[in-house]
């Protein structure tokens, strides 16, 4: 029986690293393109528990913090007023944020310059009026690092997008 020569075993350790050096990254962008994914998954469902709301409050848009520092903070900020309109809470953790939620009961800002605003005449500093452009809820921090703009953001018009879209064309 032939052993193997350390050339040979030094050879095959070699390959291996260089698989491992090649698989890991790509490993790990995967999934962190997943938990982006999933988050913009989340942000969507706020958005329908958001519609919900609306539906329960003619149509006007709830007055909310942006968010709070603390769950200790008694603060309406969108996960005690959307808690109700949705099945569950892990809806308002982001998967890319492992700390932030449990201190702040949520990884997303809620856009308080739409307080009490009509959902039918939405507008954003004024002149912005296309709900397909008005953020409602955004990730609090840029956990998404393989996507362009490293934040999630849920628009008026429900849909969730990894950036921001230009308010002037």
């Amino acid at each position: 029986m032939k052993a193997f020569t350390l050339v040979e075993m030094l050879v095959v350790m070699a390959i291996v690293a260089i698989v491992l050096a090649l698989g890991v990254p790509a490993y790990q962008i995967i999934q962190a393109r997943a938990k982006s994914a999933q988050c913009l998954a989340h942000l969507e469902s706020l958005g329908a528990a958001l519609n919900l709301y609306l539906g329960d409050h003619q149509m006007i848009m709830p007055t909310l913090a942006a968010a709070r520092s603390s769950t200790d903070e008694e603060l309406p900020v969108i996960d005690t007023v959307l808690a109700e309109y949705l099945e569950s809470k892990k809806v308002f953790q982001c998967p890319a944020d492992a700390t932030l939620w449990k201190t702040t009961g949520t990884s997303y800002y809620w856009n308080n310059a739409l307080n009490g605003q009509s959902a039918a005449r939405l507008n954003l500093f004024g002149f912005i009026e296309d709900a397909s452009r008005i953020p409602v809820i955004l990730d609090k921090d840029s956990w998404h690092r393989y996507s362009q703009n490293k934040v999630n953001h849920l628009f008026a018009d429900g849909h969730a997008t990894q950036g921001l879209k230009m308010f002037v064309e």
